[in-house]
């Protein structure tokens, strides 16, 4: 491998987007484009205590380490894995007594790591890291008084005794994982533990309606492609999820990422109207404007209820609101899905699968006609759906879904993730489960209500 050049993806000069890659051959749907190692990454402050440091697994027993007393291990081996990127890291959070913020930890992470290596870490790797764009420039005041407090602590914090950097090098660095910062996930890709550095990916341009997708798989990402991809064509992910009106997903990209979104699916408002859509019984403008209105607060309220984890109002409010919406909003509008969303999490929650059921079948017609048919986020939500067909005793629905939300999953995330993995055995215990079904409905059914009884176990 050429630095300038991997096997699957070449840097290209993309015009007002600055630099680019785009496919040097043919890619299939499905396939690895290529994975990257951060080049510097580390757990939120939030989960110093339940995240392994080294491979940001989620584990009930950590290991801590012995000198600083902040870095956790699921055992030696990440330990000592680690140890290269910590070394520096220990000594300098003992001698301040307490480790830093996150992104403290992080730019003194990749500063190491610059001594250490150059900006570069790897022959594949095709940019230097402080190569990349920091947009300080651009940051509004109380965003630039946040960075320089980060500055200050950071000059605190920093030990590198020979080397010292100036301010601005430092703002540039902060600026730097400020807009180029990728959000790590824990083993199973649902919760975000913390944050690295991936210089390639960095790379990458965004598009509401990309051609690749990015997953963490084994401390990695890789970058994989959603459809065939012909050699030449620029390759895009998205930086924001898609179930957003056009004008809001281009707000959001403006303030985080510092660019104008042209991509097709902004520039010509695509499915903007279904985002919006009143149902096919034709109310007026009127009675959509108050049902919209009136779906915003209850959203709101929503959201605080469940904060507050006061399941049994989410209920009712959603209740109330999918009530005031019916025949008023389409089945693909956003608050409408929200609130089934909802809807159906909480009462799975509450083991009223039955109901919840219900309200995921809905939310993924929706889902269905607005996402990109291989988009990792509605195949997270057909398999959520699955589940709870399968936990309300409808076997055949749930399989269905389960299968559906695989062939999904194969393409995002691949056949070795962890998520791949639970639902490839969820799939093979729901054939055998249906096929009992088709013998004997009744029979099922018994030894169905004999499982549900069970004391449920705690499985790690």
């Amino acid at each position: 491998m050429t630095v300038g050049n991997m096997e699957t993806a070449a840097l290209f000069d993309a015009g007002k987007k600055g630099r680019g890659l785009r496919a040097s051959r043919e890619l299939r749907a499905g396939e690895v484009v290529f994975a990257e190692p951060s080049f510097s990454a580390v757990v939120f402050d939030s989960f110093a205590t339940q995240v392994c440091h080294s491979c940001f697994r989620h584990q009930a027993k950590l290991h801590r380490c012995a000198q600083c007393k902040f870095a956790h291990y699921c055992d030696r081996t990440c330990q000592t894995a680690c140890w290269d990127e910590h070394k520096k890291e220990c000594g300098a959070i003992k001698k301040i007594g307490k480790a830093p913020n996150e992104h403290v930890r992080l730019a003194a992470r990749v500063l190491w790591r610059i001594h250490k290596d150059t900006g570069i870490a790897s022959d594949s790797q095709l940019i230097s890291v402080d190569q990349l764009e920091d947009h300080v420039a651009d940051l509004p005041e109380g965003d630039l008084k946040k960075l320089q407090t980060d500055v200050h602590n950071f000059q605190q914090y920093w030990s590198h005794g020979r080397k010292q950097h100036s301010a601005d090098y430092i703002s540039h660095i902060f600026g730097i994982i400020k807009c180029n910062g990728f959000t790590l996930s824990d083993q199973r890709g649902l919760q975000a533990v913390g944050v690295g550095l991936f210089p390639n990916l960095c790379l990458v341009n965004h598009d509401c309606w990309p051609n690749c997708t990015v997953v963490l798989n084994h401390g990695k990402i890789e970058v994989r492609a959603l459809e065939k991809i012909p050699e030449g064509e620029e390759l895009t992910v998205s930086y924001v999820d898609f179930l957003d009106l056009s004008a809001d997903r281009q707000k959001k990209l403006k303030e985080h990422f510092h660019f104008d979104c042209t991509c097709s699916h902004c520039s010509q408002h695509i499915k903007d109207d279904l985002m919006m859509a009143a149902a096919e019984s034709k109310p007026s403008a009127d009675k959509v404007k108050e049902v919209t209105d009136f779906s915003k607060e209850c959203l709101e309220k929503i959201d605080k209820s469940r904060i507050q984890g006061d399941f049994h109002e989410v209920v009712k409010l959603c209740h109330e609101c999918l009530g005031k919406q019916e025949n008023v909003l389409a089945d693909t509008h956003l608050y409408r899905l929200r609130v089934l969303s909802v809807a159906s999490e909480v009462l799975s929650y509450m083991r009223s699968f039955s109901e919840a059921a219900g309200y995921a079948r809905k939310m993924v017609e929706g889902y269905t006609k607005l996402y990109h048919p291989n988009n990792a986020q509605l195949g997270m939500a057909i398999m959520r759906a699955g589940v709870t067909h399968w936990h309300a005793g409808q076997i055949e629905a749930g399989h269905s879904l389960i299968c559906k939300a695989y062939a999904i999953l194969m393409v995002t995330h691949g056949p070795n993730h962890a998520m791949t993995r639970d639902l490839e055995s969820m799939r093979t215990q729901t054939e055998v489960e249906l096929k009992m079904f088709k013998q004997n409905e009744q029979e099922y059914h018994t030894m169905r209500d004999a499982a549900l009884k069970k004391p449920v176990t705690s499985s790690s």
